[in-house]
């Protein structure tokens, strides 16, 4: 049914639960998943070039140590399901184009993502990633929560 699953994490329980279901369901399809992080780019504006690139080249550090946890965390529970993987992350403003055009590059046929949840306010606020992949995908989206 499906050969290539595309699951993106943002480190959270949440999203480590629905890397789990896409791991069960590629396990049991026997297709292989590519985890993807999206790393938000640094942004600041500051009077003393010296603090903002001491400040940037700090979040890019700890940016980059935590994608590479976070990836590294879907990867082992890939690994101990018996499940092909392949991981990733990038930076962008915009996740949800960064997770879309993913699938797309890399030929995926699902992508199993977690949703927060978030309501009323919050959500028009802070928006909705999975909301927004939902419309921009050209496949199959497997929201869970």
């Amino acid at each position: 049914m499906f050969k290539h699953i595309l699951l993106p994490t943002d480190g959270s329980d949440l999203s480590l639960r629905a890397a789990k279901l896409g791991i069960e369901l590629a396990s049991t399809c026997g297709a292989r998943v590519y985890v993807l992080h999206v790393v938000a780019p640094f942004h600041t504006i500051s009077y003393v070039a010296e603090m903002l690139a001491a400040t940037e080249a700090i979040y890019t550090q700890e940016a980059t140590k935590h994608a590479s946890q976070y990836v590294a965390d879907v990867r082992r529970m890939a690994e101990a399901a018996g499940v092909e993987c392949s991981t990733h992350y990038v930076t962008d403003d915009h996740p949800h184009e960064a997770i879309v055009r993913a699938a797309h590059e890399q030929h995926c046929d699902l992508v199993v993502m977690a949703s927060h949840g978030w309501r009323g306010i919050t959500r028009l606020l802070l928006g909705s990633e999975v909301h927004k992949v939902l419309l921009e995908s050209e496949i199959p989206v497997l929201v869970c929560r």
